[in-house]
């Protein structure tokens, strides 16, 4: 069955006038400002878009997709994401990775709960990796993870400056940006290294040293959770400087907060504010990972599970304190697109991977979610199939 959204005010993330879009075996087929496909003798099904906005579904850099934590042993595990949560939160790709436990989460789980997650439209990639180094891998090596398995895009999180980690050399950064780098290259994908960056007094150094020793360049690291607090913030821009790109983190906690964690929105307007900066930086949810609050002894306080939805908050929310539509919204769909290597994902064009969201224009709450061509009504906090 073809789709046929009528009326909405396009964004792909730029604006594109009112118009009509064209769906089709997962893709857009046609976009017009009217379009009369009646006469193909195809059965199609009409949405009404009209006073709505058409934009693309949202790139989510880092989700848990097979449930992250664990630091407070094992009922403190947190549970796979669920396909409705990422349909309710605009989130139509996602980028699943492990985080501190890879020894009872494993890659084929994550690979797993990612296919599971496409049975209902979504595009769920995976990162080999974890928090630890050397790095675990499927068949023993990032560059065959990259070249033999699909969904493998990069490598991730690997964790620094954070007590949870392995505490890896410049040098062993180095070798893994090379092994996934050589990867991407033969498999025709990004090869992007994720880092964690913790709350160390390390910051960023690492990666500002694997790069000055080695034949590394920034762009091939993507440092997330770089609004964790001011200082960290403040060497991001630099790493931007640099050549790099950063991840902001979505997802929050009122502890996080009075700890000094720089809102992302709050972080997002400040970046935006820069033109050098406008696509270099991204947002991501860490989406059913573990939120854990340690005392000065590293002494477990309180855990809390990140919310995938708090993507779409932190959209609302930049603009709610005046930011204009298309950088926001660039930030978590054709950035990351980019970043990732995803060709067709992260804009609304005729070609592209028909994944889009039709949202209120003030308040941008989300009325229909479009995942790989399937449509998915939002109402009263479900994901409800369109008939």
């Amino acid at each position: 069955m073809l789709t046929l959204i009528r009326g909405a005010e396009l964004h792909g993330p730029a604006p594109l006038g009112q118009g009509d879009i064209l769906i089709g075996g997962g893709r857009i087929l046609a976009m017009a400002p009217r379009l009369s496909p009646g006469d193909l003798g195809c059965p199609l099904r009409e949405v009404d878009g009209h006073g709505l906005l058409a934009v693309p579904g949202l790139v989510d850099s880092l989700v848990h997709t097979s449930g992250g934590g664990g630091e407070g042993g094992f009922a403190s595990r947190m549970r796979p994401l669920e396909a409705e949560q990422a349909l309710r939160a605009g989130v139509t790709s996602l980028i699943g990775a492990l985080g501190t436990d890879d020894s009872t989460r494993s890659h084929a789980d994550l690979l797993a709960c990612g296919r599971a997650l496409a049975a209902h439209g979504l595009s769920a990639y995976a990162l080999t990796g974890s928090y630890h180094v050397p790095v675990r891998t499927i068949t023993g090596s990032i560059r065959d993870d990259l070249v033999l398995i699909p969904d493998i895009i990069g490598v991730g999180e690997i964790a620094i400056a954070d007590h949870r980690g392995a505490q890896p050399s410049a040098h062993e950064l180095a070798r893994i940006a090379a092994a996934s780098r050589v990867g991407g290259m033969l498999a025709g994908k990004s090869g992007t290294v994720l880092i964690h960056v913790g709350d160390g007094r390390d910051g960023l150094e690492l990666l500002r040293r694997a790069c000055a020793e080695h034949e590394v360049r920034p762009a091939q690291f993507l440092p997330t959770h770089c609004n964790r607090s001011r200082r960290l913030f403040d060497e991001a821009r630099d790493w931007i400087a640099r050549g790099g790109t950063i991840d902001l983190t979505s997802s929050t906690t009122p502890a996080m907060l009075a700890a000094g964690e720089v809102p992302a929105a709050e972080a997002l307007l400040e970046l935006l504010a820069d033109p050098a900066c406008a696509d270099r930086v991204t947002l991501s949810s860490d989406g059913q990972a573990s939120l854990p609050h340690f005392d000065e002894a590293g002494r477990l306080l309180g855990i809390e599970t990140a919310r995938v939805d708090s993507l779409l908050a932190t959209l609302r929310a930049a603009r709610q304190q005046g930011a204009a539509l298309e950088p926001v919204l660039a930030a978590a769909t054709r950035t990351p697109a980019r970043i990732w290597g995803l060709a067709r994902k992260g804009r609304i064009a005729v070609g592209a991977d028909a994944d889009l969201l039709l949202l209120e224009p003030e308040s941008l709450a989300l009325r229909m979610a479009v995942a790989g061509g399937q449509c998915w009504r939002i109402e009263a906090g479900a994901a409800r199939a369109l008939d």
